[in-house]
C-alpha cells in the first residue's frame, strides 16, 4: 500500500501539534479563557465603595457611574457591525485595547495619581472599559455560534457561563497577587483581558460548519470540567468566608483555579487525536482504492455545482422589506429584525426583566453595608453571584437545548419563568429577612445568568445568524436602559433620600464631597418592591413573544443547518477523493 501527500496536502493531519492548534476545538477553548476575564462588570460590587469614598459621591452619582458601565457592557452595535465587515481577530483586538484604557483611567483616578476628574470623564472612563466586554462577546461568543450553529444554546450557555464565573475567578487571581488591596483590582480587570484576548487573537475565526457525531459530547465533557471549577470555587469561597486566608493560602487556591482552567486542553488534544485517526484512516482507504482501479477515485466522485434555483429574486432595496420579513428562522436584515414586533417585546420583557437583577447586583456592596453585613461577607456576595450566574448560564444554555429538542419546549417560555423567579430574590432584598442577602444572592445570580443564553439563542434561532452580530449586540442594549430607570432613577434616588432623612433625624448637615451613607431595611425596601411589580410586567409581555412564537419552536428549527452540513461534507469529501492538488493516489 502506498500512502503519499503532495505539496503538503497531508501536513495538516500528520502534525497533530499543528492541528491542536488549528482545529474547532481549540478555538472553544481560547473562547473559554477570554470569556473567563471578560465579567469585570460584575465586579462593581468590589470595588465601588473605593470610587464613592475616594471621589466624594453620593449613592445617585455612584449608582450613575454603574448606569454607564451597564451602557458600555451591553451597547455592542459599533461591535456588532465592525464584525460583519471584518474578522473577528481585528474586534477583539480593539476590545482589548478599550478593556486596558477604561480600568487603567479609573485606577488613576482613584489612586490620585491624576488630578480628580469630572463625573462625566469617570462615565466615559467606565463606559469605554465596560464596552470591551461587548467586543469580547461578539469576537468569541458569536464566532462560536456561527462555528456550532445547531449546539447553540449549549455554546451560548458554556461561554456566557464562563463570563458568570470571570467574578470569581478574577477574585481568587486577585487575592493571591495583591491580597486585599481593593484598588489594586481595578488595574488587575484593567489588563489581565487584554492579555488573554491578545494571546489568542488569531485563535478565533470563522470555519466551515462540518458536524461531527460526538460533537455534544464534546461540549458536555467540557461543561464536567466547568463544573469542577464552579463546584471548587464555591467550596473554596465557603472556607474563606469563615478561615482568614493569607497571600501564600490565596496563591494555592489561584494556582488551583489556573488548573481547572486549563484542563479543556486534555479534551482537546483528545478529540483532535480522534479526528486526526479517522482522517488518516479514511486517507488509507482511499489509496487502496487508487491502487485497485484503473483510475483515481477523484475522476468517478466528481460532484456538478448546485444549479441555481429558478425561484431566486432579484434583489430589492432593504428600506422596502423592512416591514416585509421572511417566516421566522430565515436570515432577517437588520432593519427587518429591529422592527418586528418578535424584537420590540423581546426588547421590553429583557429591559423590565434584566435591569432589576443588574440593580441587585451593582447595589450587592451598598445593600450589605445598610443591612449591617460584615465587609469579607460583601466579597461572599459577589462571587456567589458570580458562579451561580454560571450556574443559571449552563443550566439555561443545556437545559433549554435539550427540552428544546425533544419536547419542542419554546425558550421564550423559559425566558418567563426565568424573570418570574427572580422576583423571590428582589423581595427578600425588599424585606430584608435575617441572611437573605445570602438566598438574594444566589437566586438573582442564577437569574440573571440564566436570561442571556435565553435571549442570544432566541435572537439566532428567530431572526438568523446572517446578521447575528448586530443584532446580537441589539438584544443586549435592553440591560442598560432598564439598569438606568430602576438603578439610577428609582434605587439611587430613594437610596439618597433615604440617606438624607436619617441625617435630618440626627441633626446632622451633609458637608460638600461626603458621601451619603444610609442604615437599614427601609434603604432598599421601597426600590425592590418596584423593581418586582417591574419585572412581573416584563413576565406577562414576553407572554406575548411565547404565543407569537409556538408554532415556530414546534417545527424543525435546525433543519437548514443540517442540509448545509450535508453540503459541506460531500464538498469535503470530493476534495478528499482528489479533485484538486494533492489528491489522487
Amino acid at each position: 500500500m502506498v500512502f503519499s501527500c503532495r505539496d503538503g496536502g497531508c501536513a495538516t493531519t500528520n502534525n497533530l501539534a499543528v492541528q491542536v492548534l488549528t482545529g474547532r476545538w481549540f478555538m472553544v477553548f481560547a473562547s473559554f479563557l477570554i470569556m473567563s476575564a471578560a465579567g469585570a462588570t460584575y465586579m462593581f460590587g468590589l470595588y465601588s465603595n473605593d470610587i464613592k469614598t475616594s471621589l466624594g459621591y453620593d449613592q445617585t452619582t455612584l449608582n450613575l457611574l454603574s448606569f454607564f458601565k451597564d451602557l458600555g457592557a451591553n451597547v455592542g452595535i459599533l461591535s456588532g457591525l465592525i464584525n460583519e465587515v471584518t474578522p473577528p481577530w481585528v474586534v477583539l483586538s480593539m476590545g482589548a485595547l478599550l478593556n486596558f484604557f477604561g480600568y487603567f483611567m479609573i485606577w488613576l483616578s482613584v489612586t490620585k495619581k491624576v488630578s480628580t476628574p469630572q463625573v462625566w470623564k469617570m462615565c466615559l472612563y467606565i463606559c469605554i472599559g465596560a464596552n470591551s466586554q461587548s467586543f469580547a462577546n461578539t469576537g468569541a461568543l458569536v464566532t462560536c455560534v456561527k462555528n456550532f450553529p445547531e449546539s447553540r444554546g449549549v455554546v451560548l450557555g458554556l461561554l456566557k457561563g464562563f463570563v458568570g464565573l470571570s467574578g470569581a475567578i478574577i477574585t481568587q487571581l486577585y487575592h493571591a497577587i495583591y491580597k486585599n488591596d481593593s484598588k489594586s483590582l481595578i488595574l488587575f480587570i484593567g489588563w489581565l483581558p487584554a492579555a488573554i484576548s491578545f494571546v489568542f487573537l488569531r485563535t478565533i475565526r470563522i470555519m466551515k460548519v462540518v458536524r461531527h457525531s460526538n460533537e455534544l459530547k464534546v461540549f458536555y465533557n467540557l461543561l464536567y470540567i466547568s463544573l469542577g471549577l464552579a463546584g471548587f470555587l464555591m467550596v473554596i469561597i465557603i472556607v474563606q468566608q469563615q478561615v482568614q486566608f493569607s497571600q501564600a493560602e490565596y496563591g494555592v487556591s489561584a494556582a488551583a483555579v489556573v488548573f481547572l482552567l486549563l484542563l479543556p486542553i486534555a479534551v482537546v488534544i483528545k478529540e483532535e487525536y480522534e479526528i486526526s485517526k479517522q482522517k488518516k484512516q479514511a486517507m488509507d482507504s482511499i489509496t487502496q482504492l487508487n491502487i485497485i482501479s484503473d483510475k483515481p477515485i477523484g475522476e468517478t466522485a466528481f460532484l456538478p455545482p448546485p444549479q441555481p434555483s429558478a425561484a431566486v429574486e432579484k434583489e430589492v432595496s432593504c428600506f422596502r422589506t423592512v416591514f416585509r420579513p421572511p417566516d421566522r428562522g430565515e436570515d432577517y436584515t437588520i432593519l427587518q429584525a429591529l422592527f418586528s414586533i418578535d424584537m420590540l417585546v423581546l426588547f421590553f420583557a429583557t429591559t423590565c426583566g434584566v435591569g432589576g437583577t443588574l440593580t441587585a447586583i451593582d447595589n450587592l456592596g451598598q445593600i450589605g453595608t445598610s443591612l449591617g453585613y460584615p465587609t469579607r461577607s460583601i466579597s461572599t456576595f459577589v462571587s456567589l453571584v458570580s458562579i451561580w450566574n454560571y450556574l443559571g448560564r449552563v443550566v439555561a444554555g443545556f437545559a433549554s437545548e435539550i427540552v428544546l429538542t425533544k419536547y419542542q419546549f419554546p425558550r421564550p417560555l423559559m425566558f418567563t419563568l426565568i424573570l418570574l423567579l427572580s422576583c423571590v430574590g428582589h423581595l427578600l432584598i425588599a424585606f430584608g429577612v435575617p441572611n437573605c442577602l445570602y438566598v438574594a444572592s444566589i437566586i438573582l445570580g442564577f437569574c440573571f445568568g440564566a436570561v442571556c443564553p435565553l435571549i442570544f439563542a432566541i435572537i439566532s434561532e428567530v431572526f438568523g445568524l446572517k446578521y447575528y452580530s448586530t443584532l446580537f449586540n441589539f438584544g443586549s442594549v435592553a440591560s442598560p436602559i432598564g439598569s438606568y430607570i430602576l438603578n439610577v432613577r428609582v434605587a439611587g434616588h430613594l437610596y439618597d433620600r433615604e440617606a438624607e432623612n436619617q441625617m435630618k433625624a440626627l441633626g446632622l448637615i451633609r458637608k460638600p464631597g461626603q458621601d451619603l451613607n444610609c442604615n437599614g431595611v427601609d434603604c432598599f425596601k421601597l426600590a425592590f418592591i418596584i423593581i418586582t411589580g417591574v419585572t412581573v410586567l416584563g413576565a406577562l409581555v414576553s407572554m406575548v413573544l411565547v404565543v407569537r412564537t409556538r408554532k415556530f419552536y414546534r417545527s424543525d428549527i435546525y433543519k437548514k443547518f443540517r442540509e448545509e452540513e450535508k453540503a459541506a461534507e460531500a464538498e469535503m469529501a470530493v476534495a478528499g477523493n482528489g479533485v484538486g492538488p494533492g489528491g489522487g493516489g
